[in-house]
């Protein structure tokens, strides 16, 4: 039985959808279903629907962006950085694996075109005080759990996928009038899901992975594939530079920066290079 926490939102809806057409037993529960400044509360769920595994996809990321992050700390530090510490006690003292969906935001560049790794240090969190507050709040859960040997850290870059979700990444572009070009990681929702499960499945060991397709790409290259495909109804406009970026369009600083995705493919996850994905996704695009 797999206990799937934050369901409710995009990545948990994904997992949902998949593992409801995968047929394998789950249960889902948000914040709400659960007291977990109350120790024992999840415990006692756990045990009650013998769960064998516990994911959690919950977390603050702001609406429409994360400049909403700004006016909700509190929240904002609950559901990415405290949040995780109260499930990783509720699932070590289960004595039960998880895996936690975190962030590549806690990186800007590209680490001098190598991508950064897993065993690399955060440069985009609040020790640099150069960060938005959801990236340094993201940085500050990964450090709560780096002792826990029991969970997956699963590391993902700017979801997006087929269905014109108001959170995919494509669907944005298609909306917003001006851009900026930058070059990223990113991650294809379906087959983030599918290769997290299966590392579960296969025992791959625990530990932080970049979930990413191989490779970066920058918002003029995606524009160009999207208006090739003719899913763009306009010709957006870019933005001169970040500097311009700020002043008109933005209260905090963006995360642009590149994964390495070694370690994954060293496991065996199946991740398609960002190129192709893009293309392909644009050829299945579903308005």
């Amino acid at each position: 039985m797999i206990l799937l926490f934050g369901s409710a939102g995009y990545i948990g809806g994904k997992f949902r959808t998949w593992l409801e057409a995968s047929r394998i037993p789950h249960v889902c529960v948000n914040r709400k279903d659960v007291d977990l400044n109350r120790p024992g509360s999840l415990r006692s769920l756990i045990q009650r629907k013998a769960v064998q595994l516990l994911i959690n996809c919950a977390g603050y990321t702001g609406k429409p962006n994360v400049d909403s992050c700004e006016d909700h700390k509190e929240e904002c530090l609950f559901g990415n950085a405290i949040l995780p510490g109260l499930i990783a006690r509720e699932c070590r003292e289960a004595g039960i694996d998880w895996g936690h969906v975190s962030s590549g935001c806690i990186f800007t560049g590209n680490n001098e075109g190598r991508g950064f790794g897993e065993t690399d240090q955060p440069n985009f969190d609040f020790r640099h005080d150069n960060c938005s507050w959801y990236s340094g709040t993201k940085a500050l859960g990964e450090e709560i759990l780096a002792a826990e040997t029991n969970c997956y850290i699963w590391r993902i870059r700017i979801p997006f996928e087929e269905e014109n979700n108001p959170r995919n990444y494509l669907g944005k572009l298609c909306r917003y009038p001006r851009l900026l070009d930058a070059e990223n990681s990113l991650t294809h929702l379906g087959e983030f899901v599918r290769e997290a499960l299966d590392m579960v499945q296969r025992k791959v060991p625990k530990g932080v992975y970049n979930m990413t397709q191989p490779g970066s790409i920058t918002t003029r290259e995606i524009v160009n594939l999207m208006a090739t495909a003719g899913i763009l109804r306009h010709q957006p406009v870019f933005f001169q530079n970040e500097e311009e970026f700020m002043r008109q369009a933005a209260r905090t600083p963006r995360s642009n920066c590149v994964l390495s995705v070694e370690k994954a493919i060293g496991a065996g996850c199946r991740l398609t290079s960002i190129r192709d994905k893009v293309r392909e996704v644009c050829g299945e695009w579903k308005p």
